[in-house]
């Protein structure tokens, strides 16, 4: 079995049956996903950011997991590209995932973010930051395949004899974000709610929830955690990134009472030991949206193009 704390790609036997595929280094698309095998039925969770990685994946499994011929259920934990975009290499499964997900896939089109790929050099500096984040990727033929069985609050199901329970945490790094918990081993796949190593991302929120939702994970009480980017931990994983997320919400709300406006704010905050986790430049983002949850009549939700000029600039000041 894989030990905690593992992270070289490729294939990793967590529990009996259960698998993870582990994408180093974690940053931006470089994400995780999960197998459940159970007698005569299978379930993945997540595919990824495009269809030549998703297909090396797949073909990763079926090398290493004996008898891996068809994929029952393929599940998204959430909406973002990074853990949905291959969900056409998976033919004949049922995609489930929650119904804000769902939406959010539905309406996704990879086109857009290849063309700002395409024209990055036109975007002036938020082009060469995008560049750096997503610029080993290549999105031209996907095609949204957005999930056929959606569910809202929890859904159980039985893979080959053995439960699986999906349970929706969001909204809080999207608006529909899923846990999948495999009791029989004490595995929980986490998606995007964990960031192991690296900087979590509040694109919708509240951070609130998040930390509750981090509450929850921690109740699972589960003995390995399969983030949705980083090495393989356990619950004291979970409790690093509530800590994280508590400390956005705090230091932004200090920040506020003294009448500074979030980019003076982010500028402001020293990250002391959360410095060294990558994509540290989020901060600029989360700081915005603890500014909207906090005081959402002065302060709006930060849009995409915001965050990635905001993290952009950040970036260049303190990279």
């Amino acid at each position: 079995m894989t030990a905690l704390g593992a992270y070289s790609k490729g294939v990793h036997e967590i529990a009996p049956r259960t698998f993870a595929y582990l994408q180093p280094d974690g940053s931006w698309g470089y994400s995780n996903a999960g197998l459940v095998v159970g007698n005569g039925s299978t379930l993945l969770v997540d595919t990824l950011f495009s269809i030549e990685l998703t297909a090396e994946m797949l073909a990763d499994l079926r090398r290493e997991v004996q008898g891996l011929d068809s994929i029952e259920w393929l599940v998204n934990t959430h909406a973002n590209g990074d853990h949905c975009y291959g969900n056409e290499l998976v033919h004949g499964s049922t995609i489930v995932s929650s119904r804000s997900t769902a939406e959010d896939i539905s309406h996704d089109d990879p086109a857009i973010l290849q063309g700002a790929l395409d024209n990055a050099e036109t975007l002036g500096e938020v082009g060469s930051y995008f560049r750096h984040c997503f610029g080993s990727f290549d999105f031209n033929g996907v095609h949204i395949t957005a999930p056929t069985l959606t569910f809202d609050g929890s859904l159980s199901l039985d893979v080959g004899g053995r439960l699986v329970e999906l349970i929706e945490l969001g909204p809080a790094h999207t608006s529909g974000d899923v846990v999948v918990h495999v009791p029989d081993v004490e595995v929980l796949y986490a998606g995007d709610l964990l960031f192991i190593g690296g900087t979590p991302i509040v694109w919708v929120g509240p951070i609130a929830h998040w930390i509750d939702a981090c509450d929850a994970m921690v109740a699972l009480n589960p003995k390995v955690v399969v983030p949705g980017h980083g090495p393989i931990c356990d619950s004291a994983g979970i409790i690093q990134v509530r800590d994280y997320l508590e400390f956005v919400l705090e230091q932004s709300s200090r920040r506020l009472a003294r009448g500074m406006d979030p980019w003076d704010a982010a500028l402001d905050i020293e990250l002391g030991s959360f410095s060294s986790w990558l994509d540290f430049e989020r901060i600029s983002v989360n700081v915005a949206m603890a500014y909207h949850e906090l005081d959402a009549t002065h302060w709006p939700a930060v849009s995409a193009i915001e965050g990635f000029t905001s993290m952009s600039r950040y970036l260049a000041r303190n990279g």
